[in-house]
């Protein structure tokens, strides 16, 4: 990569950041909720509530307060809460953004390897009773909303089989390694099942086009095996749109997992987004917001860059 395409990627990530920063801080600030009675409370007269709003600041024009705003995000300062326990938004976000990126990674990692065999088997034989059944299951999955997928996931393997805890976090500092993970397994599941059937779907049809590249023809004609051609040759070539929708998808669940948090117990950035919107934090979910946006486009920047490593036609295009 160039050093010119640095730049631009660069200035292009800014360039986001800055409108999607704006966007949030707007529309936080025309939440149907007063900050000064998420401070006080009810009962208290309205010169009370002024004095509230001086002191955070709402009194002054909306370009103001946002400048001075992303002027302290961008040194880490991402204020304090607004309400009790009136903690540091850094802090509250360090606590849960761990653990939502976890569940995003782990979820993105079993559904490849659900998602990848699937598609390679269906593409095999396009039309035959393994891409007919693989075909059938992935609809399946995908009709069913996130909240039913997680609860079949607990009615099986929490309460009838009694593998896995139900509603239960264990921090890697706290209780290692181990424990983390078993207990991580169900949600990062339910996670995996909707991901995996996406993703098989996507390369599955990618493939069956790569299949008729004249390179994977000539490869064929000297003799290569089906699987070779599969693996070898065709697989990476047919990944572009997999790569594209895994840079989407895990923006997207760092934020999104609300259902499967509450499902689960679990104390990630999806229940603390909703919990602050719910109690008229705006300082918190302002932060929160631009962490997750900040994540999802950094992603995506760092999956563009990853094209032409995948295709060197691309790269020779470039």
């Amino acid at each position: 990569m160039t050093w010119r395409r640095g730049a631009r990627i660069l200035g292009e990530l800014v360039a986001v950041l800055a409108l999607v920063s704006f966007g949030t801080f707007l529309l936080v600030s025309m939440m149907d909720v007063d900050p000064a009675v998420s401070v006080l409370g009810e009962g208290h007269t309205e010169a009370e509530y002024d004095e509230v709003r001086q002191d955070l600041g709402l009194d002054q024009p909306l370009l103001t307060r946002y400048a001075q705003w992303l002027g302290h995000a961008v040194t880490g300062d991402l204020g304090t809460s607004v309400v009790p326990p009136y903690s540091d938004v850094a802090d509250r976000i360090g606590d849960a953004l761990p653990v939502s990126v976890e569940l995003a990674l782990l979820g993105m990692g079993m559904a490849l390897l659900i998602a990848i065999p699937a598609a390679l088997w269906s593409a095999n034989r396009p039309g035959g009773r393994v891409d007919r059944a693989i075909s059938a299951m992935t609809v399946g999955v995908l009709s069913l909303p996130s909240f039913l997928l997680g609860l079949i996931v607990i009615m099986v393997l929490a309460n009838e089989l009694g593998w896995f805890p139900r509603a239960q976090w264990a921090r890697i500092g706290d209780e290692g390694i181990h424990q983390n993970l078993y207990h991580a397994f169900l949600p990062a599941l339910t996670i995996a099942l909707a991901e995996a059937a996406m993703f098989t779907r996507v390369l599955r049809n990618d493939l069956i086009t790569t299949l008729q590249e004249d390179f994977i023809l000539a490869a064929r004609a000297k003799g290569m095996s089906p699987t070779q051609v599969l693996v070898g040759d065709a697989l990476r070539p047919s990944s572009l749109s997999l790569v594209t929708l895994m840079g989407i998808s895990m923006g997207r669940l760092i934020g999104s997992t609300v259902v499967v948090e509450y499902l689960f117990g679990l104390p990630g950035m999806g229940s603390l987004t909703v919990s602050a919107a719910q109690t008229g934090d705006f300082v918190m979910v302002q932060g929160a917001v631009l962490v997750i946006a900040a994540i999802y486009v950094v992603t995506n920047a760092a999956i563009d860059v990853s094209y032409g490593y995948l295709d060197p036609r691309i790269r020779r295009a470039r």
